[in-house]
C-alpha cells in the first residue's frame, strides 16, 4: 500500500469564470486582478506538494494538463493536507511576487522553449 502524492513545480489554477458559474470554489481560480505582494488562498483535489524555498509559476489550467504560460511569479507560504467527504484536498498561501504579462520569460525551467499548450 503506498500513498498517493503529487509533486508540483507549479500552482495550477482555473480561470475565474469557472467560479462565477459556480463551478469551482473561489480559492481553486486565478484572481481577475492580481497584486504583488498579496497574498491569496488556494485551493486543490488531491495531496500535492509544492516548493517552499523559493518562487514558482502560478499557471492557468483548463484540465487535462492544457496549461497556460505563468500568470506570475508566486511563493507558497503554507500548504495543509486535509479531508473532506472522503477526499483528499490541499489548501494554502500563495504570496505574488511578480504580476507576468504572458510575454515576458521569466520561467522556461522544466518545459522545452515551445513546448506548452496555450
Amino acid at each position: 500500500m503506498g500513498i498517493a502524492v503529487e509533486f508540483n513545480p507549479d500552482l495550477a489554477l482555473r480561470d475565474i469564470g469557472e467560479f462565477e458559474a459556480g463551478a469551482r470554489k473561489i480559492q481553486e481560480c486565478i484572481p481577475r486582478k492580481l497584486v504583488e505582494d498579496k497574498v491569496y488562498d488556494f485551493l486543490k483535489r488531491e495531496q500535492r506538494l509544492y516548493w517552499l524555498k523559493g518562487e514558482i509559476p502560478l499557471i492557468e489550467t483548463k484540465g487535462n494538463e492544457n496549461l497556460s504560460r505563468p500568470k506570475a511569479s508566486i511563493k507558497i507560504l503554507e500548504a495543509t493536507h486535509f479531508m473532506n467527504d472522503g477526499e483528499i484536498w490541499t489548501k494554502g498561501k500563495y504570496e505574488v511576487i511578480k504580476v507576468l504579462d504572458g510575454k515576458e520569460i521569466y520561467f522556461e525551467y522544466l518545459d522545452p522553449i515551445k513546448t506548452r499548450k496555450f
